[in-house]
């Protein structure tokens, strides 16, 4: 039977981790096998840009940065199973990527 990877990628932590409790609770009503979810490193994207333009004036920055989550769940590829994580609502802050082996 194929295993179907699904990864998780978003910004906003709660709704990866929300995405990844529903594709759990459809394995577990199924009663199929699964492993996860299981946290990725983080990615974290830093910027420090000075706060004046011109070059004029204290030397003070600013600090931005970014964090990239990623979970990843395996879960048998059965039919009904993979239709139904299709189904799942994702918000706009979640990318979910699925591959077969």
């Amino acid at each position: 039977m194929p295993v179907a990877r699904i990864k998780i990628i978003s910004r906003n932590v709660k709704d990866a981790i929300s995405i990844a409790g529903q594709i759990v609770e459809i394995a577990k009503t199924l009663n199929i096998k699964f492993k996860g979810p299981i946290p990725l490193p983080t990615r974290r994207y830093k910027i420090t840009t000075r706060k004046t333009p011109c070059g004029d004036g204290s030397h003070t920055y600013e600090r931005w940065e970014m964090r990239i989550h990623k979970l990843l769940v395996q879960i048998d590829g059965s039919d009904q199973a993979l239709r139904q994580v299709m189904r799942i609502p994702v918000p706009d802050t979640v990318q979910i990527e699925m591959s077969l082996s």
